[in-house]
């Protein structure tokens, strides 16, 4: 049926405006279909670590990354060969977590948004069968995961699954951590308060730092809606404006949008900083909850702004409890584990 004044020899433009949006769609179903996925038969794994290492003395942990480059997707694992306590605090209104136990063996960091808590279960898998898949009750492997959304810088659906979490696990060594755009954060970008076209790539950042007989490791994955912020106040990551170079401030941004009675700002969904803090240092479930607090609100001001209803923030505090140093107070070590973290933050960049 021809639309009313439309010609005897040809469509009516309402019809043309219909066919071709048919065929775009058309076009795009076509090639999202034949796009890789994860059950593409080519699909890579690449366990390669690059040359931006970080190196430190902490025997109690190791750090395995796996990726997909088609993606480019990955995940970072952290295997504590002896089990670890632990506690998770989780911020923000978009957390993707699961294993919430008090205990860990394992912790996976992964993109692919929720589908890639879906790797968790394939470092539990690594573990089972290391343990020569004795299911008893008291042998379970106990892997908590975090998950980023990574899908809004590539055109595909592939995420870390089972196999890629396995893959990292096998693959994981104590005392170097892959840096940059590596396993879990080889998709992240940070500082899109302002809009998406004022991000910047970022990645996985780690520190280390011994103390008085302290030991304390930090990791980010940096996937935040914030920028950084350097201890001089200053915005070092984010909120770029791609004429001028030149980064600004939230708040300033703000005060510019008030001013031009423009003050909508709407930033985009799918953000999320993982952050993983390990010491050596022993402590109770009461204490590490507590600890895990202060250093997490502590980041508030290397992220700015940080722990928003577009954010899924989560951080896990672990003690792997080799040493008992009694002139260290829990408030005391959270003021150094919040330092140690700011230089992850700083240093989760390409």
């Amino acid at each position: 049926m021809r639309s009313s004044g439309a010609s005897s020899t040809g469509a009516s433009p309402s019809a043309a405006v219909f066919a071709s949006l048919l065929l775009l769609c058309t076009t795009s179903l076509y090639s999202q279909t034949n796009m890789k996925n994860n059950d593409h038969p080519d699909l890579t794994v690449s366990t390669e670590i690059g040359d931006q290492l970080l190196s430190y003395d902490f025997d109690s942990f190791e750090v395995g990354i796996a990726e997909y480059p088609d993606g480019p997707t990955g995940v970072t694992v952290f295997h504590f060969p002896k089990g670890a306590q632990a506690a998770i605090d989780i911020r923000g209104g978009s957390p993707g977590v699961i294993g919430d136990y008090g205990w860990v063996h394992a912790i996976s960091l992964a993109g692919g948004s929720l589908l890639g808590l879906e790797a968790a279960s394939g470092v539990a898998a690594g573990l089972l069968a290391r343990n020569d898949y004795n299911a008893s009750w008291d042998s379970i492997p106990l892997v908590s995961g975090g998950i980023i959304f990574d899908f809004g810088v590539r055109n595909n659906s592939i995420y870390p699954d089972k196999r890629l979490g396995r893959a990292a696990l096998e693959n994981a060594m104590p005392n170097r951590f892959p840096m940059g755009a590596r396993g879990a954060g080889i998709s992240a970008t940070v500082g899109k308060t302002l809009g998406i076209d004022r991000s910047e790539p970022a990645g996985q950042g780690g520190a280390f730092r011994e103390t008085g007989g302290i030991k304390v490791f930090a990791c980010v994955v940096l996937n935040a809606v914030g920028a950084v912020v350097d201890r001089d106040g200053s915005v070092v990551r984010g909120h770029l404006d791609q004429g001028t170079n030149k980064r600004i401030g939230f708040m300033q941004a703000i005060e510019q949008q008030i001013a031009a009675a423009q003050a909508n700002l709407s930033p985009p969904a799918g953000n999320t900083t993982l952050t993983v803090v390990i010491t050596n240092q022993s402590t109770n479930r009461f204490r590490i909850e507590q600890v895990a607090r202060q250093v997490h609100s502590a980041m508030a001001r290397a992220i700015q702004p940080f722990q928003t209803d577009t954010d899924g923030d989560t951080l896990w505090f672990v003690s792997t409890g080799e040493v008992d140093v009694q002139a260290w107070s829990s408030a005391g070590l959270g003021a150094i584990a919040s330092d140690v973290v700011w230089d992850a933050v700083l240093a989760a960049h390409p």
